[in-house]
């Protein structure tokens, strides 16, 4: 298409998009219409970024909406047609993408919740204990020694935090492993039925529980005083505990319902979608975060034709549709032109590079410990270094809050797209290649 349509059409598209009418202010009418054209641009650019992603890099479509909400972003977009980015995502619009942002990724983490495999924790718990702890163990001990200097930087942390919750949180950011995407990367290799796999999935379930415990607590204790820390510590053990002691023996019945219809009725769907919006309320109201809502409610809903049923009817619009949302979001709070000096680019190189040394050499040192053999070790490390979408909800979290600036913001976005980008190629570099010339595992799934 010749630049100057291009130019013509992007110059159309903004003067439909700009407010109308007395002081130029956005009526019900205003947000309609930029919702669904936002929704549009958003799902053709997720879908373009993952198809390149996936046929050029050999990423998962996940990997690829990451870097599509960058695009979508002041980073990119923003950069090359400013007024059209301006016109199409306007501040004044945010909060209705950012609700939309929050169903999208509650959705996704209750789907993650009801597929789950607590035989996973069984298994290989003992071996898998010594990976989980030095995953967890080093990245802290690291953010209790980068942290310091971190602060020292104008803008990355928010002004007046306090050393240990800057150090919790850099250190959750760090010993997160996306337990989703591991899961993704594992079955795409074929490790499923593997002692590999098993072992690296009961580390990373590990990992992210203490990860998301530890920003529990930093959320509940960065300046809400000790009424709010109490409200959101107590209110999530109790909530917890409840759904843990007797949530899944409250919800059989719905598992027992569809078993006996052989479908989910219409009735059942609307009453665990109501249950949803309850929990995810829930851990928000008490100051925690509506997606902890949705991940345990899922982890406590029936298994068997329960799960697939709702999996068939929910999943398809919470990943295609709502979940971009989230990392649209995310790419519209990222500016990378933040990151410019060449401190804050050597600030950003380092992080990453401890990021990765920390989880990576960590997991592989205590798999060796454990006794596995180097190759094996390293493969774990490979995969438990990835974070992806996990990562940016934590940080997403932490702007929301004010824990963290837009310019560490924009170096740990850039960290989880880079560790999770790393993840599928490097096990494939140390472990994946050879076994499958030796026959251990079966060829990659195409596409």
């Amino acid at each position: 298409m010749p630049e100057g349509t291009v130019d013509s059409l992007v110059s159309t598209i903004t003067g439909i998009l700009s407010p109308h009418g007395a002081g130029a202010s956005y009526t019900p009418g205003d947000f309609s219409v930029h919702f669904f054209m936002q929704l549009a641009v958003i799902l053709l650019a997720c879908r373009l970024v993952g198809w390149a992603g996936q046929r050029m890099l050999g990423q998962p479509q996940v990997v690829g909406e990451m870097i599509a909400g960058v695009v979508l972003g002041p980073s990119l977009l923003g950069l090359f047609f400013p007024d059209f980015q301006l016109a199409l995502f306007p501040k004044e619009t945010r909060n209705v993408l950012y609700a939309g942002a929050q169903l999208g990724v509650g959705l996704y983490m209750f789907m993650v919740g009801l597929t789950l495999r607590l035989d996973h924790f069984q298994a290989k718990a003992r071996s898998a204990g010594a990976v989980s702890a030095a995953g967890i163990v080093a990245p802290f001990v690291l953010a209790a020694l980068v942290t310091p200097s971190l602060l020292s930087v104008d803008g990355l942390f928010a002004p007046g935090i306090g050393q240990g919750s800057a150090t919790l949180f850099m250190g959750a950011c760090i010993a997160l492993t996306a337990f989703p995407m591991l899961a993704r990367i594992i079955n795409e290799r074929g490790l499923a039925d593997s002692s590999l796999g098993t072992l690296s999935l009961t580390a990373g379930a590990f990992d992210d529980a203490a990860s998301w415990c530890v920003l529990a607590v930093v959320l509940a204790t960065f300046g809400g005083g000790a009424g709010l820390a109490i409200l959101a510590i107590g209110g999530a053990t109790l909530y917890v505990g409840f759904m843990l002691l007797w949530g899944r023996r409250l919800l059989a019945p719905l598992g027992r319902t569809v078993e006996a219809q052989g479908s989910m009725s219409t009735n059942v769907l609307a009453l665990t979608m109501l249950l949803f919006c309850l929990s995810a309320f829930v851990m928000d109201a008490i100051g925690i975060h509506a997606i902890f809502g949705g991940f345990i409610l899922g982890a406590c809903m029936p298994r068997g034709a329960f799960v697939d049923e709702l999996k068939r009817k929910v999943e398809p619009l919470a990943v295609v549709l709502l979940l971009p949302m989230f990392f649209t979001y995310s790419g519209l709070n990222t500016r990378l032109d933040m990151v410019n000096s060449a401190s804050l680019l050597l600030v950003a190189l380092g992080i990453l590079a401890a990021s990765v040394l920390a989880k990576f050499g960590a997991c592989w040192a205590a798999a060796r410990l454990a006794g596995e053999d180097n190759r094996t070790a390293l493969g774990i490390g490979a995969l438990m270094n990835s974070r992806g979408l996990m990562e940016l909800i934590i940080i997403n979290i932490g702007l929301q809050k004010g824990i963290i600036g837009p310019s560490l913001f924009s170096m740990l976005v850039l960290m989880a797209i880079v560790t999770t980008m790393m993840a599928g190629p490097l096990f494939e570099l140390v472990y994946g290649a050879k076994a499958r010339a030796d026959g251990e595992l079966a060829a990659l799934k195409a596409g």
